[in-house]
């Protein structure tokens, strides 16, 4: 059971975020799933890798009639609700996710409720609806199993504070993020907490403190071969310099970015960097 709840773990969140590691051929569907439902997910992942996002929510729609249990609904619904979204129906979205959360409520499984209450977070999030949003997160929050998933939560509820313009609570919660990322996330969630940690530190002009959590993530790249953390953790490290009053070691880093994201070809890397640094002079 442990190694299935992992499995649809990973494919909701390469659903969530679009991404497809294989190309999945609808004729073999069938041939691949030994119930219905089965296939008919696995029908609807292919539609939705072909953009056929109307055609995706109607078979996860039967997917969903054909479950038989709450468990195979959680995730039937969620699909419905990913598919919504992609859509950019949003209240349809919501209403999905708030089904897949009575669903796994139902199958006693905390792991998707979570799920659901992130996914329906990163709705209000897309339409701006923060209050909101911060009010899914702080639910998913609560029913985080272990410190992956609360510094992911806390991360969640950092930015929603930072985009509604409320550093000081966004700082609080990125700390408990980088706490938790520094003890047991990814090499990749610990360079993400730090340059965001950094980069709240400097929001509420606590610029020693910003300087040394960034110069620490630079080394830490730099030892690593985190060419594109070094690159981001040296631009946000330019605003704090700015801030300082230190212009020419700013337009330095900022200079050693663009030269990383021209050393690596990411196109996406010095669009980045151009949109962050071109009002900092």
């Amino acid at each position: 059971m442990k190694l299935q709840i992992t499995l649809i773990l990973l494919s909701i969140s390469l659903f969530l975020n679009n991404v497809y590691a294989e190309n999945i051929e609808i004729d073999k569907c069938n041939q691949a799933a030994t119930q219905r439902k089965d296939a008919l997910i696995c029908q609807g992942r292919a539609l939705a890798a072909k953009d056929d996002l109307n055609g995706a929510l109607t078979v996860f729609k039967e997917a969903a009639a054909q479950s038989a249990n709450p468990f195979d609904k959680t995730i039937a619904t969620l699909l419905i609700g990913n598919t919504y979204k992609m859509l950019k129906q949003y209240e349809l979205a919501i209403t999905s996710y708030q089904q897949s959360i009575l669903n796994a409520k139902a199958a006693k499984n905390v792991a998707f409720e979570r799920i659901g209450y992130n996914a329906i977070g990163s709705v209000y999030a897309e339409k701006k609806q923060l209050a909101s949003a911060l009010e899914a997160y702080m639910q998913a929050s609560k029913l985080a199993a272990n410190d992956n998933e609360r510094g992911e939560s806390y991360e969640n509820i950092a930015l929603t504070h930072h985009n509604m313009n409320q550093h000081d609570l966004a700082l609080e919660y990125q700390i408990k993020a980088y706490l938790m990322h520094s003890s047991v996330g990814t090499l990749d969630q610990y360079a993400h907490s730090s340059i965001e940690l950094g980069r709240y530190y400097a929001l509420t002009k606590n610029y020693v403190s910003a300087e040394k959590t960034l110069n620490k993530i630079i080394k830490f790249a730099k030892e690593q071969g985190g060419a594109y953390y070094e690159a981001q953790a040296s631009y946000v490290l330019a605003k704090v310099k700015v801030a300082a009053g230190d212009i020419p070691t700013a337009k330095n880093l900022i200079a050693h970015a663009k030269l990383i994201a021209k050393n690596t070809n990411d196109y996406a890397l010095d669009e980045e960097i151009n949109q962050e640094t071109q009002d900092l002079f």
